[in-house]
């Protein structure tokens, strides 16, 4: 009994540091590694001493406040991870696991640098969810009764229109703003078109293709 209590431990211990060195390759913060693993600092900071190549120091992001006064892109970029999540987590995903595969995919498909970090990312889903260091959820995913996009607002907003919508708005800017079309190259379709492709970019690795009501 004791034998197996041990393996039993060691296998935890062992997916605990597996998931520990995804979470530094993605840039994460002692705190976050150390919620999503259950690893103490101490051992996190013994594993991931190097100077260069250790997890980024300073304030853990508090994404609560910052999420409603962030520039569109980046709203629509923590909508897109935070809706990964969610697909990922839905078919069964553990959601540390869920977390990385989301992240991984969101960072590779970035044409510009990402502007959500991973320490965000958590930051955003532990908000969303109510999971992790989160006792209160403070954001909810709606859907826009315009374009159907499934995008990240106030858990005490409930819209009936699209103006919160950060896909509607960055479709009304594509033409005038460079720095959305650098983020999303275009293509010669119609607008609409181009509003299902930038979605299908983003939700590829759930196995699920745009429609005209999922995002």
């Amino acid at each position: 009994m004791n034998h197996e209590r041990n393996l039993l431990h060691a296998q935890r211990h062992i997916r605990a540091l597996a998931l520990a060195t995804e979470c530094a390759e993605l840039g994460a913060r002692i705190r976050t590694m150390q919620l999503l693993t259950g690893l103490s600092p101490s051992q996190l900071q013994h594993l991931f001493r190097h100077p260069l190549s250790g997890p980024r120091r300073g304030r853990h992001p508090d994404s609560r406040e910052w999420y409603h006064t962030a520039n569109l892109l980046c709203r629509t970029e923590a909508s897109i991870v935070v809706v990964l999540f969610r697909r990922l987590a839905a078919r069964g995903i553990d959601p540390p696991n869920a977390l990385i595969a989301a992240y991984r995919h969101y960072a590779t498909a970035c044409k510009t640098a990402p502007r959500i970090t991973f320490d965000r990312a958590f930051d955003l889903v532990a908000h969303t969810t109510g999971r992790w260091f989160v006792t209160g959820r403070s954001f909810s995913v709606f859907i826009c009764p315009e374009c159907q996009s499934e995008y990240l607002t106030s858990l005490s907003l409930a819209p009936i229109t699209n103006h919160e919508c950060p896909f509607c708005k960055l479709l009304k800017r594509y033409t005038k703003d460079p720095r959305i079309q650098a983020s999303y190259p275009m293509r010669p379709t119609p607008h609409v078109a181009q509003m299902l492709w930038i979605r299908s970019l983003w939700y590829e690795p759930c196995g699920e293709q745009p429609s005209s009501n999922s995002a």
